[in-house]
């Protein structure tokens, strides 16, 4: 089992930018597909963004041209870069492991950060 550690959530004024990152716990974290998930208030869990173990990315047209999805294996870290964040943008952003970059079937959850868009 791969453990998630998120951090990089917090109050972001709408136009801002934040960066995610999510600390798996195993050094096999190489051969895996990551992804980025995130749960608006009411709403269902909805994917962001995927990255296959080779660096091939997905996205979600609502965050394509402003969420960038990056990872460096030597540091076993997938990184989120948000610009541009809008309102609707706030919600609990959860990394995952995940079965392909398309992000389909997740084996294993963070724990979720927080992130907020208001002026």
């Amino acid at each position: 089992q791969v453990q998630l550690v998120e951090s990089g959530g917090g109050l972001v004024q709408p136009g801002g930018s934040l960066r995610l990152s999510c600390a798996a716990s195993r050094n096999i974290f190489s051969i895996y597909a990551m992804g980025w998930y995130r749960q608006p208030p009411g709403k269902q869990r909805e994917l962001v963004a995927g990255i296959s173990s080779g660096g091939a990315t997905n996205y979600a047209d609502s965050v394509k041209g402003r969420f960038t999805i990056s990872r460096d294996n030597g540091k076993s870290t997938v990184y989120l870069q948000m610009n541009s964040l809008k309102p609707d943008d706030t919600a609990v952003y959860y990394c995952a492991v995940c079965s392909t970059y398309l992000c389909s079937f997740v084996r294993s959850w963070g724990q979720g950060t927080q992130v907020t868009v208001s002026s």
